[in-house]
């Protein structure tokens, strides 16, 4: 028993509301189980598929060629178009899987990336092609239970948004003091989500440069969530900070999470840091927003802010050194099919979901009289 427990996956997170990832990227399908979301929620399907499309491969030279649907069939938990109490199962199909081009990283695993480590874990019976469960197809059904539980906070004042921050060495403005709704939607309608527009170029040519080059880049994408109570978490292991980083690196290639000026902070006096705070309409509102929106583990009702690193994609044109894991020998690989040159782009609307989801888990469990 001892030695099944220590080889089944762990794909969940959430406490109140419950949410499960299940499949392959070559499988038959991939998809999300979620429990615990309110009853009676409205679902705006159309809405869910815009934001679902966001991350969609295949639509700009600037991601794989690889051609998805993505489009999310509900098994449960839907019914007349608003949340019915019971489990919500999405599935989504896969349909352009070429999964002859993963043939030979059974046996080679690539640098980089989790091939080896999944040998190592199960014995050799992973289903790696295509990254397997650890590929960034399975972020699509992480957008379905995100793109909902936006739509539910939304209805409640709380908005979340998300912009590339940078690609490279090529880097965007960061999000003002107070970003608004407005901003988050301008944002999410651009071809490459940026906040200015001269970053679109230069971080386009990043990618571009990197793709025919036959390598990739990685980047940094910034999430704002507005609207929050103060008051939401707790201290020590419970905060809101440990929350969300736990379920934002479960988004594959996220390698670094920071809040408010992260480790910008260790560079300044105190004195420079500090928050001042000052009273709004009645309301403690503080000067400025080095904290991200959390003091010890807890919302200060200023909004929150944070940032992911996303690193540059392991699956790279170039030949690369590695071994052979059945003749226990070095060797070379060069890696052929469709590959993101970049998948910081298409990471944003992902952090925007799982920030979603863990803020809904949060305020669900605590209950502050949002619900």
């Amino acid at each position: 028993m001892k030695n099944w427990e220590a080889k089944c996956l762990s794909s969940e997170f959430g406490k109140i509301l419950k949410v499960s990832v299940f499949g392959q990227s070559h499988g038959k399908a991939i998809g999300v189980v979620v429990d615990g979301l309110p009853a009676g929620e409205a679902v705006d399907l159309e809405a869910l598929n815009a934001f679902l499309d966001r991350r969609k491969p295949g639509k700009n030279p600037l991601s794989t060629a690889r051609k998805e649907a993505d489009t999310p069939v509900f098994l449960s938990g839907l019914e007349d178009g608003k949340t019915c109490g019971a489990p919500l199962c999405a599935m989504i199909e896969n349909a352009d899987q070429h999964s002859k081009d993963y043939r030979e990283l059974a046996d080679k695993p690539r640098p980089g990336h989790a091939d080896y480590t999944a040998a190592v874990k199960w014995g050799g019976h992973a289903d790696m092609r295509g990254g397997g469960h650890f590929s960034g197809r399975l972020t699509a059904p992480l957008c379905i239970v995100g793109g909902i539980a936006k739509q539910i906070l939304a209805r409640r004042g709380i908005y979340i948004g998300a912009h590339l921050a940078s690609v490279g060495h090529a880097r965007d403005m960061l999000f003002p003091l107070y970003p608004t709704a407005e901003l988050f939607d301008a944002v999410a309608a651009k071809p490459l989500p940026v906040l200015n527009d001269h970053a679109w170029e230069t971080m386009q040519a990043a990618i571009l440069a990197a793709k025919e080059d036959l390598d990739s880049v990685g980047g940094t994408v910034e999430c704002a969530a507005t609207g929050l109570p103060a008051g939401l978490g707790d201290p020590m292991f419970e905060g809101v900070e440990n929350r969300l980083a736990a379920a934002l690196f479960g988004i594959p290639a996220v390698k670094g999470v920071e809040f408010g000026d992260g480790f910008h902070a260790a560079t300044r006096l105190g004195s420079e840091n500090n928050d001042a705070f000052t009273m709004e309409d009645g309301q403690v509102r503080a000067e400025s927003n080095h904290a991200g929106g959390i003091l010890g583990g807890i919302t200060t009702g200023m909004p929150l802010v944070l940032r992911v690193a996303v690193k540059p994609t392991p699956s790279i044109g170039k030949p690369q050194k590695t071994v052979s894991l059945s003749a226990m020998e070095n060797t070379d690989l060069t890696i052929h099919g469709r590959h993101d040159p970049c998948i910081a782009h298409r990471a944003v609307p992902v952090v925007e979901a799982v920030t979603a989801a863990v803020l809904l888990d949060l305020l669900l469990e605590g209950n502050h009289g949002t619900f």
